[in-house]
């Protein structure tokens, strides 16, 4: 295992428990285990930013020892501040190295396609993750889709992948992974210019009318008077 974190039993709990970890360079977190327990443990700030640096981010299976345990985990959940975004707290959840999970990994296209080189278009990544399911030694960085034989308005989808061995695609295979858009032609572009023009410019107008039916129900009732 590339990953060993040390972590403490947390004996005490609350909002003020909590600020004072984090002024210390700890966190509060949770490890939840397969058979319904969950410890509350503290452990260092530093040693989960790591963990986030690493080839495989979120997904990236590491070791938490307390007391005389070892377990093999994985970040479940990380709470952010809103506005800092710094963690405040990290869930972690035991993983069997023996057994297969499932998680979501990155798509990345690769080459340059036909429809972008030769054809004027662009390339538009619809879906940017995939659900996975293998052992957890195998879970790979990302999955590649070789995009280079794609025209215009032509798409690759889960089903086109090729995962490697051990690893099995769960998001259904229609799922739409990359597409080839045509630019806008230039008099699409002029319409649609010319139709915001007119939508700003009829509404003065009704404005305008509005106010002169009011000017003369003002005159007509001057006049009776």
């Amino acid at each position: 295992m590339e990953f060993k974190i040390k972590a403490e039993k947390r004996g005490a709990f609350g909002k003020n428990e909590a600020r004072r970890l984090r002024r210390e360079g700890m966190m509060p977190a949770v490890l939840y285990g397969a058979e319904d327990f969950s410890i509350p443990l503290t452990l260092k700030k530093k040693d989960v930013f790591t963990i986030l640096k690493s080839e495989l981010g979120e997904r990236t299976i590491f070791q938490v020892t307390y007391d005389s345990e070892i377990k093999n985990v994985m970040i479940k959940e990380l709470q952010r501040n809103p506005v800092s975004d710094e963690i405040l707290h990290a869930d972690f959840i035991q993983i069997a190295m023996d057994k297969a999970i499932r998680v979501s990994i990155p798509v990345i296209p690769v080459g340059e396609a036909v429809g972008v080189k030769t054809e004027g278009g662009f390339v538009d990544l619809i879906t940017r993750e995939v659900e996975i399911e293998c052992l957890p030694k195998n879970i790979p960085e990302h999955l590649k889709v070789d995009i280079s034989n794609l025209h215009l308005r032509q798409s690759l989808k889960v089903g086109d992948l090729a995962p490697p061995e051990g690893v099995k695609v769960i998001s259904h295979p229609d799922t739409v992974l990359v597409l080839i858009e045509a630019p806008l032609k230039e008099e699409e572009v002029v319409v649609e210019a010319e139709e915001e023009v007119v939508a700003e410019a009829a509404e003065p107008e009704v404005i305008k009318k509005e106010r002169g039916e009011e000017e003369e129900k003002e005159e007509e009732k001057e006049k009776k008077e």
